[in-house]
């Protein structure tokens, strides 16, 4: 750990500070408009950076209301306002609509209010309008000043000194429904109730044979209704933005009477609609579940807090490197980096999108929401409907679909859409069962449409799967496909999986039945597979880590100085360690990609001892399970434990096996779907290209890992990752989430040198960027 500024990289730390000297800035923080979970990371992280940086940051309570009334509802923060907050739902220092915020007068108040502490940095975390508010105070903000002044509540030196207001937004909302950002804060807790509540009614639907129809919310943006349609696997789906097309009642009637689930937006009217057709043309016994506003509620899931947290330490930055000419932008996500885009942009692109709907563009509407979203749209219409059998051209060609390595959670979401996107491309589907020893033994069966039914919200690997390579059994894998015709191979696992692929691939020369389209698709919850930045499994386990961490840390409530010890897996990779210690708010991180030793992790004890002394009294301090071969998990607890003695104890768990189990996330089952399903149109590509020709595949492309690089999805040769590969210690060289590594020690109040260099420079939004 690099907890001692003494050993950290003084270039980099100096010029760390001094570009980002908050020095004798004050920032204001607000929550606006409709509550989402993870706001309270965004505070958190707002104010742990602006202190870090020197700067004065003060909580806005009630959003503009407490702006305009000024008095106690602003406050100035410390360090220890925002301990134990990163798990709470909400927001802690409250939103409030403010109807005298819309009038200059209450404008002219909340300037007035600012000023009174030298605040001219806001930070406001809110939905579009809350942000084109903020935009509009920053336009008026020199008029506000010299009114002031004419009234005689403030001198002309003051005008001068806070003669600008820069202005960053975060969008917080639920919905997803902003351009200009993948996605916004609240968005994946509220699938993780949306899909909570799916699984615990799915049991009951099929003990009854009831159909169900579930409203979620989403305002204006069917996004929540499409991406649970297809984490659920739900049956029929409308959203605003693609309402159904004339005859859907015969249609949907039709699909219904094989199935019995469907996905209703609370904006597409009376959810008793489908509900009476369902009763009275299909005489089923049928319920309506209304989720409302347990969708907003409950404790965030690990993939906000780490976005929040990541969007506040950008805000503070983007405030202190802000001239008079930078126009008020917001902090978005554009695949693995924060980026900052004009905000006015992105309000307009978003306004754009309910015009479009409004005059019922629909096409338009899909297109401006962004790529993901109708990759989303397209992706679902190709697994729920199967075409009648006469209507699908068939290709002649057999593809087998196998899993290997350890359990991940999704990966039969994985294989559920990989099955239907090829039948629905012509393929026969062949299931390959117990990895490549059951290849080897022949345990290969065809897979239907219906066999993969009910498969995304199941945890391991229905299909089985096993550790066992390749390389021992080519003689008969060979057999095995010249029997049955395998004219293309899906690969869902991790890295063994990428070691079985390239043993394949040198096999070519001598097995010619090898010479096919071979495609991996990385499914590991260690997240350690070349090639790509998130492998299938890697968001459930680190959900399950940091609930564990919640727990634990919430055992210690009644319990004075106590600090936790926590090992997670991932072999040599740190991911789920670095990450988890992020999203969890641990003290420390040990991970094998950042070496440590006895100083630090003595300074690491020295560090948690003075932090007893404040009103923070719990510690918290993972441990990735190959970090080091001498400091363990047990070396590390009774060191910490002897030299906290008398000041603190010490407690340690081994999560073990827990981090693979469990149903899926809603990331992982919407990412394995459609990172299978774009497997699967590869193959049927290259099958085409040689179609009628007999023709061999040889080259270098025609073997791949298929992975998500920045925001692109890229087919990689698998040769050539092999430069990319630390083969030893079963990592890739170069791992994107480690230039995240500082921030979880800068909120955890270490001396930490941060590389500005990634951060967004004001960048002007995409159409697709959503």
């Amino acid at each position: 750990m690099d907890a001692d500024d003494s050993r950290a990289p003084k270039g980099s730390l100096r010029k760390f500070l001094e570009h980002l000297s908050g020095a004798g800035k004050a920032i204001g923080v607000l929550t606006s408009g409709g509550d989402a979970q993870g706001m309270n990371a965004a505070v958190r992280a707002v104010v742990r950076m602006g202190i870090y940086v020197g700067a004065k940051v003060y909580f806005i309570y009630e959003g503009y209301q407490g702006m305009v009334d000024g008095g106690a509802n602003i406050a100035e923060a410390d360090w220890e306002s925002v301990s134990s907050i990163l798990q709470v739902g909400g927001t802690i220092i409250g939103s409030a609509r403010c109807q005298a915020f819309r009038t200059r007068e209450g404008r002219l108040k909340a300037a007035c209010n600012l000023l009174q502490r030298g605040i001219t940095n806001l930070c406001v975390i809110g939905g579009d309008g809350s942000l084109t508010g903020a935009n509009l105070f920053r336009k008026e903000w020199s008029g506000l000043l010299e009114e002031l002044a004419r009234n005689g509540q403030i001198d002309k030196e003051a005008v001068q000194k806070y003669a600008y207001l820069n202005v960053v937004g975060m969008v917080g909302s639920i919905d997803n429904d902003f351009c200009g950002t993948d996605m916004t804060i609240g968005t994946d807790s509220a699938l993780h109730r949306i899909i909570e509540v799916i699984d615990a009614i799915m049991t009951t639907a099929q003990s009854h044979q009831r159909t169900f129809v579930l409203e979620v919310m989403g305002r204006h943006c069917g996004y929540l209704a499409l991406v649970s349609a297809l984490a659920c696997g739900a049956d029929w789906v409308f959203l605003p933005e693609s309402p159904p097309e004339e005859g859907w009642e015969e249609q949907m009637c039709v699909k219904l009477s094989e199935v019995m689930w469907v996905l209703w937006p609370s904006t597409a009217g009376d959810a008793d609609v489908p509900l009476q057709l369902v009763v009275t043309q299909l005489g089923y016994d049928t319920r309506v579940t209304i989720l409302g506003h347990v969708q907003r509620g409950g404790t965030p899931s690990a993939f906000d807090r780490i976005l929040a947290s990541r969007m506040g330490v950008e805000a503070v930055i983007a405030l202190l490197e802000a001239t008079p000419d930078t126009p008020a932008c917001v902090v978005s996500l554009n695949g693995n980096h924060a980026v900052r885009l004009p905000l006015m942009e992105c309000v307009q692109m978003t306004q754009d999108v309910q015009k479009a709907m409004d005059e019922r563009r629909f096409q338009d509407a899909v297109r401006l929401r962004g790529r993901s979203f109708a990759g989303n749209l397209n992706t679902y219409k190709r697994l729920a409907i199967k075409l009648p059998d006469d209507q699908i051209p068939k290709t002649n060609c057999n593809v087998a679909v196998i899993n290997v390595g350890a359990p991940a959670a999704g990966m039969n979401a994985a294989v559920r859409s990989a099955v239907r996107v090829g039948i629905a491309d012509g393929h026969r589907m062949l299931a390959i069962y117990d990895g490549f020893d059951g290849f080897a033994k022949g345990q290969i069966k065809e897979i239907s449409w219906t066999d993969v039914g009910g498969w995304t919200g199941q945890g391991g690997s229905i299909l089985g799967t096993k550790r066992v390579l390749p390389g021992k059994y080519l003689e008969e894998i060979a057999t095995q496909m010249r029997a049955h015709s395998i004219n293309a191979l899906l690969i869902i696992g991790g890295f063994e999986a990428y070691l079985g692929l390239l043993e394949l691939s040198a096999a070519r020369e001598k097995h010619e039945e090898f010479c096919v389209p071979m495609v991996m698709v990385p499914a590991t919850v260690s997240n350690n597979v070349p090639g790509s930045d998130f492998s299938i499994g890697a968001d459930t386990a680190l959900n399950t880590i940091t609930d564990t961490c919640d727990r634990i840390k919430q055992s210690a409530s009644g319990t004075k100085r106590r600090v936790f010890i926590i090992e997670t897996m991932g072999g040599y990779c740190g991911y789920l360690a670095n990450m988890g210690g992020l999203a969890a708010g641990a003290d420390a991180a040990y991970i094998f990609e950042e070496p440590f030793d006895i100083r630090d992790l003595q300074s690491n004890v020295e560090h948690l001892t003075e932090k007893m002394k404040t009103t923070i009294q719990r510690g918290l301090v993972l441990r990735n399970e190959s970090c080091s071969e001498n400091y363990t998990t047990d070396f590390i607890y009774q060191l910490y434990s002897e030299e906290g003695k008398g000041v603190f104890d010490c407690r340690k768990n081994v999560l073990g096996h827990m981090q693979q189990g469990g149903a899926p996330s809603p990331f992982d089952r919407n990412f394995g779907t459609k990172i299978s399903a774009r497997a699967m149109e590869w193959i049927t590509a290259k099958l085409k290209e040689a179609r009628g020709r007999g023709k061999k595949f040889t080259t270098d492309d025609s073997v791949c890992v298929l992975g998500i690089s920045k925001r692109n999805v890229i087919f990689q040769p698998v040769a050539e990752l092999k430069q990319q590969t630390d083969f030893e210690h079963r990592i890739p060289k170069e791992q994107w989430w480690l230039k995240l590594r500082p921030l979880m020690k800068i909120l955890a109040k270490y001396k930490a040198s941060y590389d500005v260099s990634d951060s967004g420079q004001l960048e002007h939004v995409q159409p697709w960027s959503v």
